[in-house]
């Protein structure tokens, strides 16, 4: 998953804001920000990888899934 479309993911799935889109994934609001621009924001020159984890967890909200616990 690119920043491009983890942002695009975003707000395909009626998540206006990153703040909403972290709640939903179970992250900080400043990890939503890290994988939409792909960098970190005290330093632009870190690289950041969108983990696999987060990945999946984006496609099963877009499938429509549910956790089943915490």
């Amino acid at each position: 998953m690119t920043p491009e479309s983890f942002k695009a993911w975003r707000k395909a799935n009626g998540f206006r804001s990153r703040r909403a889109a972290a709640e939903a994934l179970g992250i900080s609001e400043g990890s939503v920000l890290n994988y939409e621009t792909g960098h970190r924001r005290e330093d632009p020159t870190r690289l950041v990888v969108i983990p696999r984890h987060i990945a999946l967890a984006c496609a099963a909200i877009s499938a429509g899934l549910e956790p089943t616990g915490d």
